[in-house]
């Protein structure tokens, strides 16, 4: 029974082993890509195989339920599509690709393991795992003219990275101290009683700030724009969606230690909500690199997920994870268009896609309902997410921060929309028609169809994500 709470995760191992033995080689970039999305597959099935078990593994630090095997899922849907549309590594040397695809299969792994974690000392090994792959993927790029901007991209994605897991340790020494315990089923009940205790309210608010940077949310947010634009679009579309579903996870597991009572920490909150939206989606507006301003939206989206955080209640934390899962979606299809448009792995300006509708019609939709649905217009699912968002906040009484959010969601809709003006209604001149293979194109379909499901009919994934987070409470 062990073994399949754990098969995923042995899945991954697998994989990462037969990456590892294949990158020992030369040349054999396209065996490490087959092998690479087989696992993928491979893990994406144990995950929906596994959704229904429950158990505790390694001395109880370690748990599989509804909770984290849904957002496993989620994680590996990522994955999958990443792999898909990125197989062909347009801006990695051929000679690296195996290690390519070894980093993404291990920063997956601790990503799945995170979401696991219910003891600090698991959580933070399985954080650092995932970060360090990531790392390493940054820095993989070719150079272009001399420049090595993924160099300087991955050095501040390396030290804001530090300053994160300084600030995080710092915040988990205060929550053992007051717990006395690296548990969460200790961490709980004794933050419960001493929340009047300032090393407790410290020590958490520390905490959710090294979060913030997996989310980039503010204060941890300044290295989104540079590293989005300095990978390989690849890299960035992993980057800009699937590390994101193992943080919100994370701040939920801490954020139910806390209580709607917790006025120091709602504040903390709604100051890093408010500052987030502001930021990214008015440094957003200027942008002429299309990776550059996705960069400033999701930080923009992160506000708007902490939103949901904000009520410190089981539906908010509903609404907050289905927006990520949303959000997800929305990330990959307009990154699939950009690999598709950029014709060497190189960065797609706004301009670059003028007359998109002529050169490939499906790619011009994909990417305009990936915009439609980032700017929260029905019948997408980016709408019914901010829809959700708004309303539990309302409901928990923060009435100026759903005005706020709402004045972030018209200033959004100005730059989403202008790529869509651009690749409607401006000529493309002498640029190439853009090919999608028949992978690509399947893949696309696909990730059109979640994108409508998903805001077309929420309810089932809504009450399985509400169901799992009240199920994710281990010490009642």
């Amino acid at each position: 029974m062990h073994l399949i709470l754990f098969a995923p995760e042995i899945l991954l191992i697998a994989g990462c082993l037969a990456v590892f033995a294949i990158s020992l080689g030369v040349g054999r970039a396209r065996l490490a890509a087959f092998v690479t999305l087989g696992t993928a597959l491979a893990g994406l099935a144990a995950c929906a195989a596994t959704l229904v078990c429950r158990g505790d593994l390694f001395f109880h630090a370690y748990r599989v339920d509804l909770f984290s095997q849904l957002f496993k899922l989620f994680t590996m849907l990522g994955l999958v599509a990443v792999v898909v549309f990125g197989r062909q590594l347009k801006d990695i040397r051929a000679d690296v690709r195996p290690e390519y695809f070894l980093f993404l299969l291990l920063g997956t792994f601790g990503l799945l393991t995170l979401v696991s974690s219910i003891e600090l000392i698991t959580l933070f090994i399985a954080l650092e795992l995932s970060s360090y792959a990531l790392y390493l993927l940054v820095p993989l790029r070719q150079e272009r003219s001399g420049l090595r901007v993924q160099m300087e991209s991955a050095a501040k994605y390396v030290m804001f990275g530090i300053m994160a897991t300084g600030v995080l340790l710092f915040g988990m020494s205060y929550l053992f101290g007051v717990a006395g315990s690296t548990y969460f089923r200790d961490l709980a009940p004794a933050l419960a009683r001493h929340w009047s205790d300032p090393a407790a309210v410290v020590g958490m608010t520390l905490v959710l700030a090294g979060l913030f940077f997996k989310l980039a949310a503010f204060p941890m947010q300044l290295w989104a724009p540079d590293v989005y634009q300095g990978a390989s679009n690849e890299t960035t579309a992993f980057i800009a969606a699937v590390p994101k579903i193992g943080a919100v996870a994370v701040l939920i597991r801490f954020l139910l230690c806390a209580t709607p009572a917790d006025h120091v920490l709602t504040a903390v909150l709604v100051i890093a909500s408010v500052c987030s939206m502001f930021f990214g989606n008015l440094a957003a507006l200027v942008q002429k690199d299309v990776k550059r301003m996705l960069g400033y939206s999701s930080i923009a989206h992160a506000g708007y997920v902490l939103v949901g955080l904000v009520t410190l209640h089981a539906g908010g934390y509903a609404a907050a994870s289905f927006y990520i899962f949303g959000f997800v979606v929305m990330s990959l299809g307009a990154f699939l268009v950009l690999c598709l448009v950029s014709r060497e792995g190189e960065n797609v300006l706004v301009d670059d896609l003028a007359g998109l509708h002529a050169r490939s019609p499906l790619a011009a939709l994909l990417m305009g309902a990936s915009m439609f649905a980032l700017a929260g217009i029905p019948p997408f699912v980016g709408f019914m997410g901010k829809f959700l968002l708004l309303t539990e906040a309302l409901r928990g009484g923060f009435v100026l921060l759903v005005v706020l959010a709402a004045i972030n969601t018209a200033i959004g809709i100005y730059y989403y929309l202008n790529v869509v003006r651009v690749m409607y209604f401006s000529e493309p001149g002498d640029r190439p028609a853009v090919r999608l293979d028949a992978l690509s194109a399947v893949t696309g379909v696909l990730l059109l169809a979640f994108m409508l499901l998903l805001g077309v009919l929420p309810a089932r994934l809504l009450e399985n994500t509400l169901t799992a987070i009240q199920a994710a409470v281990i010490w009642k």
